[in-house]
């Protein structure tokens, strides 16, 4: 699990399981606030690559990490997510605070 999580030029980066559920949710919340605590860290992206389902404390965790960033000036993305997952961070209202960046968009450098 070590490899999920990156700094990469002040990004944190963190690849998502194949499900986040309550259970995984704690583990990826515990873990991005670590490292954004011992590191430099300015932006958060999300990967989601491999995430085929995801329940509402997904969404959890990405509003607490966006509380958390944008108290210093920092965003939170989101890659890769399939049609599914889009649309739950839609409907959910999610995609009002984090970035949803397509494959063949860039995340502009800060």
């Amino acid at each position: 699990m070590e490899e999920d999580y990156k700094i990469i030029d002040h990004y944190l980066m963190i690849r998502l399981p194949e499900e986040i559920d309550h259970h995984s949710c704690s583990v990826i919340c515990r873990r991005a606030d670590h490292m954004m605590l011992d590191n430099s860290v300015s932006h958060i992206v999300f990967d989601f690559s491999d995430t085929k389902f995801m329940d509402s404390s997904g969404i959890g965790v990405l509003a607490g990490r966006y509380r958390k960033i944008s108290c210093f000036g920092g965003k939170v993305y989101v890659i890769h997510a399939n049609r599914r997952i889009r649309r739950i961070l839609e409907m959910s209202g999610i995609g009002d605070i984090v970035e949803m960046i397509d494959q063949e968009e860039k995340i502009e450098k800060q």
